[in-house]
């Protein structure tokens, strides 16, 4: 059987997190890749939004490993107390 490597709180807290990361630094993203005019609009903000949209995306492809990991964490800690066993975190 398969245990958790982390604590059902930490698991659930990775989870909301991630969600929320998700989800900001995508709008951010978009923004950056359309080279809004909120995002591109100043003298000191890049000149490529592409290149910062990439940099950008590819912090969300790493917090969508860390939804799917603790998710599986949290899935865990479910199981596990569904059978009865003893939480001691």
């Amino acid at each position: 059987m398969v245990k958790p490597l982390v604590s059902a709180m930490n698991a659930w807290t990775c989870v909301v997190v991630s969600v929320f990361a998700i989800i900001i630094l995508s709008i951010i993203g978009s923004l950056f890749k359309s080279n809004n005019h909120t995002m591109m609009g100043s003298t000191e903000d890049p000149s490529d939004g592409g290149a910062v949209a990439g940099a950008v995306f590819g912090a969300v492809f790493i917090y969508i490993g860390f939804f799917v990991f603790c998710g599986l964490q949290a899935l865990l800690h479910l199981r596990e107390s569904r059978r009865g066993a003893i939480s001691l975190s």
